[in-house]
């Protein structure tokens, strides 16, 4: 039995789930990280010494931390051909889009607009610098969108686990309120997304409760 510690709402727990489904593999899911707490104690610093979600433990394999690193093993212990490729020519120019989003794209949203947008009141909201981090989110979504403009996902006909990593954010950037670049491409990959069951289930996970109190 795969076990994975991390919490519904949270992005990364997210896109080992939905690699989790797609593969069809079983899991248990356990509530940790955010409201749930309980990454403070010995035995949780002992499977993941960062303190993050997710972890993932495959039987009695080792514990795993990074999102996109349970992915792609995922991926090579179970997936097939098409959202794996052997060849490391046919699998790298997927990866380099599954390690763009993580260093590029993501921190744009996440950093300059998510939780700038979800995570602080109105009142004591950045105006100035929200803007400007749309400004900077601007061209990197248009960069993905000629990228989608090419296949229908990252992976060609269907997904890969370079979808996983790459698809996930999607989720918060399109239902975010902000001012967005016009990506026609971008928002049909991820249309074509939310027709996935996994995808829909695992992903598409209200983020209400991250939003800032009084």
């Amino acid at each position: 039995m795969i076990t994975v510690w991390g919490r519904a709402t949270s992005g990364n727990t997210q896109m080992v789930v939905w690699a989790l489904n797609e593969i069809g593999l079983p899991y248990e899911r356990l509530d940790f990280g955010g409201a749930f707490g309980r990454t403070d104690t010995p035995e949780y610093f002992a499977m993941n010494p960062n303190r993050l979600v997710p972890v993932l433990r495959d039987g009695d394999g080792p514990f795993l931390w990074e999102s996109a690193a349970i992915v792609r093993y995922l991926a090579a212990s179970y997936g097939d051909g098409q959202f794996w490729p052997v060849s490391p020519a046919a699998r790298a120019p997927q990866d380099k889009w599954a390690e763009w989003i993580k260093t590029s794209f993501g921190p744009a949203l996440q950093t300059g607009l998510f939780w700038p947008l979800v995570g602080t009141l109105p009142s004591r909201r950045d105006l100035p610098a929200i803007e400007a981090a749309e400004k900077r989110m601007k061209p990197l979504a248009q960069m993905f969108d000629a990228r989608m403009a090419d296949s229908a996902y990252i992976g060609g006909d269907d997904v890969s686990f370079a979808d996983m990593i790459t698809g996930t954010l999607l989720y918060r950037y399109f239902t975010l309120d902000f001012d967005r670049a016009d990506t026609p491409n971008l928002r049909a990959y991820y249309d074509r997304l939310c027709q996935r069951p996994a995808y829909a289930g695992h992903v598409m996970v209200s983020y209400e409760s991250l939003r800032a109190k009084e």
